[in-house]
């Protein structure tokens, strides 16, 4: 019997259906990450173990800190993006390391850092939204005592 049989699907790839929808932060990290997982085994051996390494772990913090902030109260958000993005910063300047000393060519660099850098604006949106609010939050409690 062969229907249910899991193991013999004749070579065929079939990925599991996407169900789980991501927020547009985590996409956009998602497609840089997949970028940077094609390119980080053509890096040379000297920086593959090193910053290779390095920038790999980087993007799983941001990765991290993201999907944990999304999953938070608005008031326990602010830390973790503000975390995300000194990760992301950071990666920046590795990457440029990388791109300088030749072991990223200038098309992936470019291609790396435009993704790079829409993570970081959103970061940025995501971060100045949730101080207004939380400044408006706090004048009004303050307001609230005052009375």
């Amino acid at each position: 019997m062969v229907a249910n049989n899991f193991h013999n699907n004749n070579g065929a790839s079939n990925p599991p259906p996407q169900t789980l929808r991501l927020l547009p932060i985590l996409e956009k990290t998602k497609s840089a990450y997949l970028a940077w997982f094609d390119y980080y085994p053509l890096l040379p051996k000297v920086h593959r173990h090193s910053l290779g390494q390095r920038i790999d772990n980087l993007f799983v913090e941001i990765i991290e800190a993201v999907s944990t902030a999304s999953f938070l109260d608005r008031t326990k958000k602010l830390p973790y993006v503000v975390f995300a993005i000194k990760k992301n910063d950071l990666l920046k300047i590795l990457l440029m390391i990388l791109w300088e000393t030749k072991s990223l060519d200038n098309k992936k660099y470019i291609a790396l850092s435009l993704k790079i850098d829409e993570v970081g604006k959103m970061l940025g949106g995501w971060n100045g939204q949730l101080v207004k609010q939380l400044a408006k939050e706090n004048s009004s409690n303050i307001q609230k005592e005052e009375k």
